[in-house]
């Protein structure tokens, strides 16, 4: 299964997605440092958010039109430029240009998202789960990387902290540019439908139990993660008194439980089917909530932010694969695109109202406000499961 195309996308997606961590790490730091008003210390951070998910349609139009390899080209050569305007305006101390730099980094995460298809492309269909794991597991690095040449290189310009930052993302950005020479989309598999037939309409495609089982399941997976995630630093650091030491490490944690399960998520896809493994990681997702009800301990904090990342992982490979089975050659972009709209649109939502929620309600109080979420997954999954088995015996 393993094939050059699928080895440079993912060496391509371990140097692109060093953005967001270096967006979550650095920006509202330096939000805080060069913003005229306290409060708006992480509208940088938001508005990354906001460029991912507002362009999430354009970056799957525009590789419809240009194609996989000049699109990833594109968003690479225009984020790293964007990174350098961050540092400019971290020298010149322009609060203002920051914030558009890092909308602009957003809208380039949103083609980065696009390499999960990618890879799912450069296999036959049964291995879709397979490359998307090993994409996303090679994210692991992009965590580790992206932070830490952040930091290392955050004071090499004299008196103007954080502009090398921004510099070191630059850099690695442009970084794919490079592999991307050798992508050859004519090496993928190829389908038999023809790439012009007829496309389906928006309302159509969310009829379909299916499509709509892989997209509420990515997107409400995402939005979970996102909420729980964002809240826990406050609820730990500020509400319950723990150091920043110990917050990080649950964070970390977290990020592993994230994507080390890739190891194993696609081939137990492969052999138990999607619906198992979506309905694994909801079950997963509820024991993480329902450990809120105990007293609110490091112990605690960690377990549940492991599971957190765990039930992640099973529920958005599960949908993001699910979703590549059920469209054709034609719709694949628009299906795609309308898939990230959702997905990351529900995301930054749940991210930009983390913060309020846990200053305005208790730890427990906003696990809860996250059940009605995991039940409307398993909700759709049922539906989908009937709608499959009534194919199966009208076929027979």
């Amino acid at each position: 299964m393993i094939n050059k195309n699928l080895v440079l996308l993912t060496i391509c997606q371990v140097f692109s997605f060093t953005a967001p961590p270096i967006t979550v790490f650095i920006s509202g730091i330096v939000g805080l440092k060069i913003s005229p008003i306290a409060s708006l210390a992480t509208l940088p951070t938001s508005l990354s958010i906001v460029g991912t998910a507002v362009f999430t349609i354009f970056a799957a139009k525009i590789m419809s039109k240009i194609g996989r390899k000049k699109g990833f080209i594109l968003s690479s050569s225009y984020t790293s430029l964007a990174a350098l305007l961050g540092a400019y305006s971290i020298y010149s101390e322009n609060f203002i240009l920051f914030c558009f730099s890092c909308f602009i980094i957003g809208t380039g995460i949103a083609f980065t998202h696009q390499y999960r298809f990618a890879a799912a492309e450069t296999v036959e269909k049964n291995d879709s789960s397979k490359a998307i794991s090993i994409l996303l597991l090679a994210t692991i690095l992009s965590a580790l990387i992206g932070p830490n040449v952040a930091n290392f290189s955050k004071d090499i310009i004299t008196n103007h902290l954080y502009t090398g930052s921004y510099i070191s993302l630059a850099v690695l950005t442009i970084i794919p540019v490079f592999f991307l020479l050798f992508y050859k989309t004519e090496k993928n598999p190829k389908t038999n439908e023809d790439i012009k037939g007829k496309q389906r309409s928006y309302i159509e495609l969310l009829q379909n139990p299916i499509i709509l089982q892989a997209i509420v399941t990515a997107a409400f997976a995402y939005s979970i993660m996102s909420f729980l995630m964002t809240a826990t630093p406050i609820s730990m650091y500020k509400m319950h008194g723990f150091t920043l030491g110990s917050t990080s490490i649950v964070i970390q944690s977290h990020i592993i439980g994230m994507f080390l399960p890739s190891l194993i998520t696609g081939s137990l896809i492969k052999k138990y089917g999607h619906s198992t493994i979506i309905y694994s990681g909801a079950v997963i997702y509820l024991l993480c909530i329902f450990l809120s009800f105990y007293e609110q301990t490091f112990l605690n904090y960690l377990i549940a932010l492991v599971l957190l990342g765990i039930g992640w992982n099973f529920l958005f490979i599960g949908g993001t694969s699910l979703l590549v089975l059920c469209y054709t050659s034609s719709e694949k972009f628009k299906v795609q695109g309308f898939n990230d709209v959702l997905v990351f649109s529900i995301q930054a939502i749940a991210s930009l109202t983390a913060g309020y929620s846990i200053l305005n309600f208790s730890w427990n109080e906003i696990n809860l406000a996250c059940i009605p979420m995991v039940i409307l997954i398993i909700l759709v999954s049922i539906r989908a499961d009937i709608y499959k088995k009534q194919l199966a015996s009208a076929k027979s």
